[in-house]
């Protein structure tokens, strides 16, 4: 198989100011495109043309060079949908199960206005693609990005207009292969043996459990901006009594000489604050602070900040305006506790995954939106990215719904003494970088979580956690950072360096299986050795049971809906007593089922959600629904109604 070349290294970026060092570690910012009156935006979603390389070294594709024609005068496409995984829409089983390069292809009709316009900038932005991808327009390569589940972009105006009659044509081509140095890791195994296997067969195995769903996962668009333009803003935030803060820092590209005009608006439209520098405080006075969902009877407020660039060159002048959602709140963690604007957080909610029939990963704003409200029905306040980051748009749901996120990076699997390696640090430590980049405005977002259960009771466990949340740490001092473990409390290497432990432990099904009597011996052994150990509060951030929807058995046996409610409430009677010490919060694996690949472990995919995959609840959704409503009210300061939904 062969494997893309890693893009080099990272870059510093130019900032005017730096609310601290090292928010401006890459080369440019990656704001969320938003149209305003100085920008525009083009959708590119939907049908796509689509072949998959079937090649035996998957690499016909380069070496015919598809992207200098037509992908359809290269041989036979499919339509493709996009945003989604190739790997469920078709009747074809090598599609769903392939691995290697895919392309796609699109001709855009671009505005004539965008391509008259030299003062234009024209970029081009891929919301994610899962894994390796290049980037050609009319034949063009313009840019390639290592990494699923983050955004990737590039300036493409001087592309179009070498031709302005010709239509705007986009390839991409999207390669899913894992290895131990990518996030996930994963390896090639090639079977050799000819008694048993084709020639040229392969597998790819992984360390993960759930399935490798490929493509183009989140919108592609074109958009504008004028050619002297605000590249990146920074905020952090704070509060003195009823006075907030707000610490800003934007940086400009492309401008010889500009002046800033930065205005903070409230939900109504009225200034609050305003200033004229690149960097500064905005303080509003009668601050409505950033509150969680059910802790406040008027969570998730937005403020909006309005930030607006006049520049000039020596011959012409250039205003761009790009408004930032803003969510004024701290965060803070003692030895016990975890603080949001001063006050214990604690929290109940879930875990999920980005994972739906046909579509995959691919965005899809009817489940997204489904399951916010789902979110709110169970009364949970909180959840994990968990095990990847998840869309930008989720994370603005969060931000208007008051749904406080553990962020996760793709660091999942590390399971390989060899995925502890220089190369591997060296791209964690950029995918990092790129999570902090696009994430660090999100008032949902509390806490950075750089993996999830390494293998870190490795040797090498030791520097490498010690490197990576210290970079995490330096890129963004105002959050807490951890990793969620499944190691030894006495072995784990990477312990000692995060803010706050995340523990992932399923008593009575992968250790003791059937044994439900053992669940609140081995879990309060479990919270005081950690606790003894580190002393620092500590989240269960998995714990559950698989359970196939509709089979009941009573006593409980494993699998049915009585026994996954017996799981919890097993859970949930050491949680009451543990969560007035050091315990700060309990996430259920999962929101939902999920697909995995195929084995004997799993019946068409892992089955521990609390509802099905198509949302529909299991017996231990109302268990669960139930706590976490008890729970707001004990915790939190709960609306006038008192349960979900209110009544209109």
């Amino acid at each position: 198989m062969p494997r893309p070349e890693r893009l080099g290294g990272v870059f510093r970026g130019l900032c005017l100011c730096a609310v601290f060092e090292a928010a401006c570690l890459l080369d440019a910012g990656m704001l969320f495109p938003r149209e305003s009156s100085s920008r525009e935006v083009k959708e590119l979603n939907g049908l796509w043309n689509f072949r998959a390389d079937g090649s035996s070294n998957r690499n016909q594709g380069f070496e015919r060079a598809w992207y200098k024609s037509r992908l359809a005068e290269t041989g036979p496409v499919i339509d493709m949908p996009v945003p989604a995984s190739y790997n469920d829409i078709t009747q074809d089983p090598a599609l769903r199960d392939f691995i290697g390069w895919v392309w796609y292809e699109r001709e855009v009709v671009v505005p004539a206005r965008w391509i008259a316009d030299e003062g234009t900038r024209v970029v081009i932005r891929v919301g994610s693609a899962h894994y390796y991808s290049v980037v050609w327009v009319n034949g063009v390569k313009v840019t390639e990005h290592e990494g699923g589940h983050l955004p990737f972009e590039a300036e493409i105006g001087a592309v179009i207009r070498k031709d302005p009659t010709q239509p705007c044509r986009i390839t991409i081509a999207v390669n899913n292969t894992l290895s131990l140095d990518t996030l996930p890791p994963g390896t090639i195994q090639h079977m050799t043996d000819r008694t048993k296997y084709p020639d040229g067969y392969f597998v790819q195995n992984i360390y993960f459990d759930f399935f490798n769903y490929a493509g183009i996962h989140r919108p592609v668009l074109l958009y504008t901006t004028p050619k002297a333009y605000v590249d990146d803003i920074t905020v952090v935030t704070d509060f003195l009594d009823n006075t907030g803060l707000v610490n800003y820092t934007v940086s400009v590209q492309d401008a010889a000489s500009a002046s800033l005009n930065v205005t903070l608006m409230d939900k109504d439209g009225r200034c609050v604050a305003s200033s004229s520098g690149p960097s500064g405080v905005l303080k509003v006075t009668d601050v409505n602070l950033w509150w969680p969902y059910l802790m406040h009877e008027n969570p998730g407020y937005l403020y909006s900040m309005e930030v607006r660039l006049m520049a000039a060159d020596e011959r012409s002048a250039y205003e761009d305006v790009y408004t930032l959602p803003v969510g004024i709140r701290t965060v803070n963690v003692t030895s016990t506790q975890f603080l949001i604007n001063n006050k214990p957080f604690y929290f109940h909610g879930v875990n999920k995954h980005e994972d739906s029939d046909i579509r995959g990963k691919g965005l899809d704003w009817p489940l997204i939106v489904k399951d916010f409200n789902l979110l709110k029905w169970l009364g949970a306040n909180s959840f994990r990215t968990s095990h990847y980051p998840y869309a930008e748009e989720i994370m603005q749901m969060c931000d208007r719904h008051g749904i406080v996120v553990i962020d996760e990076c793709p660091g999942v699997g590390i399971k390989d003494i060899r995925s502890f390696g220089n190369a591997s640090l060296a791209h964690h430590l950029v995918v990092m970088d790129e999570l902090v980049r696009r994430d660090k405005n999100h008032a949902s977002v509390v806490m950075w979580s750089v993996a999830n259960e390494p293998a870190a009771e490795m040797p090498p466990a030791d520097f490498y956690f010690k490197t990576l949340i210290k970079h995490t740490k330096d890129l963004d001092p105002t959050r807490p950072v951890t990793f969620v473990t499944d190691s030894n409390y006495a072995r784990d290497k990477g312990a000692p360096y995060v803010d706050v432990i995340c523990v992932n432990s399923y008593f009575s099904w992968y250790h003791d299986p059937g044994h439900l009597e053992v669940i609140p011996i081995q879990l309060n052994t479990q919270f005081e050795n950690w606790y003894g150990q580190y002393q620092k509060p500590i989240i269960q951030s998995e714990y559950g049971a698989d359970t196939v929807p509709g089979l009941h058995n009573d006593p409980p046996v494993m699998f049915t809906e009585e026994y996954q409610k017996e799981v919890l409430q097993s859970y949930h009677n050491v949680f009451d007593q543990k969560r007035k010490q050091y315990v700060i919060g309990e996430l259920i694996w999962n929101f939902a089922d999920f697909m995995t690949s195929q084995g004997i472990m799993r019946v068409v995919g892992n089955k521990k959600g609390v509802f099905s995959r198509q949302r529909q609840p299991k017996a231990a959704a109302f268990i669960l629904k139930e706590r976490y409503w008890r729970l707001a009210n004990e915790t939190g300061r709960l609306p006038p109604w008192t349960k979900y939904p209110c009544s209109l």
